[in-house]
């Protein structure tokens, strides 16, 4: 039986996996080009070469990396990067009733695919 390690309290495998699909979809569909001379910077500085670097192909966050079924080494350091996120606002709509949605800054850890190795039993 495989354990489920590394899970929020409350938290079901199934809503796991769900965040993981959605983590890469955001990663892959993101248009902001913003974060990309940090993440060549900061890869660089960690003598990976800059042909090798290709966000959206080869560097991911760690749960987009879980997705793909790779999991992060342990003791890696990835590139803190900004990004946006929709969330739902305390304001509520008007027209709708529903709470309006809101862009925010998140800070979040990419890591390149050099940091990675396949996870053992295909992915989850």
């Amino acid at each position: 039986m495989e354990a489920k390690a590394n899970l929020p309290a409350g938290q079901s495998q199934g809503k796991a996996l769900q965040a993981r699909r959605e983590a890469l979809a955001r990663a892959v569909s993101s248009q902001s080009f913003t974060n990309f001379p940090a993440i060549f910077q900061g890869f660089a500085a960690k003598g990976i070469p800059e042909s090798e670097i290709k966000p959206r192909e080869n560097v991911f966050t760690f749960d987009a990396w879980k997705a793909l079924g790779r999991v992060v080494r342990r003791g890696e350091h990835g590139v803190k990067v900004v990004t946006f996120i929709e969330t739902k606002s305390r304001e509520i709509d008007q027209d709708t009733g529903e709470p309006k949605m809101i862009r925010r800054p998140w800070t979040t850890t990419v890591f390149h695919i050099s940091q990675t190795e396949p996870l053992k039993g295909g992915a989850s």
